[in-house]
């Protein structure tokens, strides 16, 4: 694997590790992702300890700058989903860099 993780690299490591084919473990991540969304999509919060808790967060109207030409723009409101990791996992990806390991 690269530098980036895919959902193909996902699949790969899942089905390697539980015994399930590509196809099933295809599946049942797609399902994962799914259900986030549609949870989020229903204004619901999804929290899984230990990984870090999706929720949306809604943003007013703005004035904001076209990074190109200077010009001010008006963003208009919006809802967008936020993640935030939870303090084990900041703290076993912090560790696992500090020692060099993956």
């Amino acid at each position: 694997m690269g530098n980036t993780t895919t959902k193909a690299d996902l699949v790969n490591v899942i089905a390697h590790r539980t015994g399930l084919t590509k196809n099933e473990t295809e599946s049942v991540v797609d399902c994962l992702f799914e259900s986030i969304i549609d949870s989020l999509k229903s204004g619901k919060r999804i929290e899984i300890r230990g990984f870090g808790s999706f929720n949306i967060r809604y943003k007013n109207l703005r004035q904001a700058r076209n990074p190109r030409t200077g010009e001010k723009v008006t963003v208009d409101p919006k809802n967008v989903p936020t993640f935030k990791i939870s303090k084990e996992f900041k703290h076993a990806v912090s560790e696992s860099l500090k020692s060099g390991s993956e």
